[in-house]
């Protein structure tokens, strides 16, 4: 049976980058995470789409040893390759989709 989400753009957690778990697709996490704090640095051990729905994200990664800056608004995407080492400074509120590795940190 299909299910249907209304609330993307309103969803709350009780703490920074709680997330609902959305769907389980050949062993990939689809889910929906609100924050309003930083995430930490990481590298993902398989590919990450990070897709912004509401809020800003100032996504923050490493190219060659040098940190570069991206600003993500509703509907901009970042996607990252295994190794890719990044972090999400939201700018607010916001809400955002990670589909990733099930497991993947």
């Amino acid at each position: 049976m299909p299910r249907i989400v209304t609330d993307a753009r309103t969803f709350t957690a009780d703490r920074p980058w709680g997330a609902r778990d959305l769907a389980e697709i050949e062993g990939a996490s689809v889910r929906l995470h609100w924050t309003d704090q930083p995430y930490r640095w990481h590298v993902n051990d398989g590919r990450e789409v990070f897709v912004v729905l509401d809020g800003e994200v100032e996504m923050r990664y490493r190219q060659a040893g040098e940190e570069r800056t991206v600003r993500l608004g509703p509907s901009d995407m970042f996607i990252a390759e295994a190794g890719d080492e990044h972090v999400a400074h939201p700018l607010g509120a916001a809400r955002i989709l990670v589909i990733e590795r099930k497991g993947s940190v």
